[in-house]
């Protein structure tokens, strides 16, 4: 195996995922500024496909959790149970303790279930029965959401939403890409190759926190901050804790494109994915939109 870029990563996750290289791109920059990513979708469109594909790419232990109306959360954590030959306690461990988790259809776990993934998704541990095991490091959570108006499903509580670095949708492909899928030309995620190690993406990670920000670019997300605490239209504005997540998501997206400083053109490309999922409005409407809206009106720059 050749270690590699972030670009030739990118490059190959296009192949596995057709007509998706925008969204492939916000993914993996969640991934470079250590968060997690919330996709919300209809069955069928790629999610495990490019979930499978990155942890191959990366050489990642991965593992899929399918959340349901009666999963708890020893399903995801684990539990102990008593070993006669050892005649003790052993902990054994839920799939959480995998670097790359898929978590299918979060929103058809019940409360319970969703709140027992808030730790491990915000440090990086699990706490059970008085003890802290620690998760892998890197680790990375892609959880799927079904759209609202489905039957079964749990509305994300917005403490849980805020524990995702970006939401986004992956959509229908174009027909162009269908007929590339059709004539079979996507590769398949279990036969690409390993081009990295967690050490690469580790040391990615590293090198996006290294990221310039000027005063400038800073200034902009203060005013950002600002702006939306006091628009009417907004039931509450950006917190400090989104801030940081925009700042940190800004970082990541100026590495993937081989930059070491970010760019004004950065935060309209970002911005969308890390609020989308944090900002409530007053108004019925198109929340794209609306936030498009907001970020012209703040910036100038278009959303």
């Amino acid at each position: 195996m050749t270690e590699t870029s972030p670009a030739a990563l990118l490059r190959q996750l296009a192949q596995i995922v057709l007509d998706k290289e925008p969204q492939i791109r916000l993914v993996l920059t969640a991934l470079i500024a250590g968060g997690h990513v919330l996709l919300e979708d209809l069955p069928g469109l790629g999610k495990t496909t490019l979930a499978l594909g990155l942890a191959r790419s990366l050489n990642l232990a991965f593992a899929r959790l399918q959340m349901t109306a009666d999963t708890l959360p020893g399903d995801i954590l684990g539990s102990s149970f008593y070993d006669p030959a050892q005649q003790a306690f052993v902990f054994r461990r839920g799939p959480i303790f995998h670097s790359l988790l898929l978590i299918d259809e979060i929103n058809r776990a019940p409360p319970r279930a969703q709140s027992a993934l808030m730790e491990a998704m915000a440090e990086g541990q699990v706490s059970l029965e008085g003890a802290s095991h620690p998760l892998p490091n890197p680790f990375f959570v892609i959880a799927t959401q079904n759209p609202q108006e489905f039957d079964g499903v749990f509305p994300l509580p917005e403490n849980q939403l805020d524990r995702f670095l970006l939401s986004l949708s992956l959509g229908y492909p174009s027909r162009m890409a269908e007929e590339r899928l059709l004539q079979g030309e996507a590769l398949a995620p279990e036969a690409v190759p390993a081009l990295a190690t967690e050490a690469t993406l580790l040391d990615w990670q590293r090198s996006a926190r290294q990221v310039f920000l000027s005063p400038e670019i800073r200034a902009m997300l203060l005013d950002l901050a600002e702006y939306s605490r006091r628009e009417s239209s907004l039931r509450f504005g950006v917190s400090p804790r989104g801030l940081l997540a925009l700042q940190a998501a800004l970082r990541g997206w100026a590495f993937l494109q081989q930059r070491d400083f970010v760019a004004p053109e950065d935060l309209p490309a970002v911005a969308p994915a890390v609020l989308g999922h944090r900002l409530r409005w007053r108004d019925p409407g198109e929340p794209r939109v609306q936030l498009a809206g907001l970020l012209k009106q703040c910036w100038g720059l278009g959303g």
